[in-house]
């Protein structure tokens, strides 16, 4: 029987807390959900702690095939969901050495994560535990902010920080850096110039909408090649009237439908490991943010399950 457990088998509402009703171990896992509910770095609404339980309720409503990239991704990839980690509310940087030693032993035997975030600080463990086991990657970023933002209130740890820091800690390969996306009011020039100035490739919302994200993605795929690859998606990309349910909206963003049309193309990247960040449970009643935010959580265990599937070809 192909698993996770499909709805003709076992009514939505039966659930056993885990996404798509996976189970919490497999001998031969290669793709672990794995919820990390931090939300004290973000600047204005907090919340994104209850994400990854909402996540992973919205995903009882999803089927297990993909019929677009034709795999069953959770059943090719033997996927487990590990829960969440037990972060420190008050305390990001205990926070982070969990997060982060979690990451690391998933990736460390094999296996390619998906983090369920969360405000998006808790993307910097991650790419610490993935340059332990691969050295500086590539990442692919989509979001309305950069997120290269150096202090806020003079801390330097906060939810508008975490590729600053990256780049700093020598995480990432600027020149394989994408952030796309990127739109919205600014303090001043220089929120978008850090980024810039870190050698990142930022494309702006407009950008997208002039160039067209096929000639976008060539671009990406002609600059990172096979380099180990993480995939983060802020929420907040998408624009505020398909998910609500964020801490800092930005209007004129893309809908759902142009976001998971994108998100399917990026077939053919060494995927080490996603996160899904920034959902926001009290402000979406109507659980569409969810519901959008475990599809895409869909979308990328079966971008991992055609990576796993070439390499088993080759």
């Amino acid at each position: 029987m192909k698993y996770p457990l499909s709805p003709d088998v076992k009514p939505e509402f039966c659930t056993t807390g885990t996404f798509m009703r996976l189970p919490s171990e497999h001998s031969d896992a290669k793709l672990a959900i794995l919820g990390m509910p931090f939300d004290t770095a973000a600047s204005f609404r907090v919340g994104a702690r209850f994400a990854p339980q909402a996540i992973r309720q919205a995903s009882m409503t999803l089927f297990p095939y993909h019929p677009i990239h034709g795999v069953y991704p959770f059943d090719e990839t033997n996927a487990i969901d590990i829960g969440d980690i037990p972060v420190i509310p008050h305390n990001i940087h205990r926070s982070y050495d969990l997060m982060e030693e979690s990451v690391f032993k998933l990736m460390k035997n094999g296996m390619i994560p998906i983090g369920l975030g969360g405000d998006h600080s808790v993307t910097l463990a991650s790419l610490r535990a993935a340059a332990k086991v691969y050295g500086p990657i590539a990442m692919i970023h989509f979001d309305s902010h950069t997120d290269t933002w150096d202090t806020y209130y003079d801390e330097k740890y906060w939810h508008g920080s975490p590729f600053i820091r990256a780049h700093e800690e020598g995480l990432l390969q600027p020149e394989k850096v994408f952030q796309i996306g990127i739109r919205g009011t600014l303090n001043h020039p220089g929120d978008l110039q850090a980024s810039y100035d870190l050698g990142y490739n930022v494309i702006s919302t407009p950008e997208v909408r002039r160039r067209g994200f096929k000639d976008v993605l060539q671009q990406v795929r002609e600059t990172i090649g096979s380099t180990p690859c993480f995939l983060t998606f802020d929420i907040d990309f998408v624009d505020p009237s398909c998910a609500p349910g964020t801490g800092t909206l930005e209007v004129g963003g893309f809908s759902s439908l142009e976001t998971l049309e994108m998100v399917r193309s990026l077939t053919g990247f060494n995927y080490i490991g996603f996160d899904l960040v920034e959902v926001l449970p009290p402000y979406d009643p109507t659980q569409i943010t969810s519901l959008l935010a475990a599809t895409l959580v869909h979308e990328f265990a079966s971008l991992a399950a055609l990576k796993i599937k070439g390499e088993k070809g080759k």
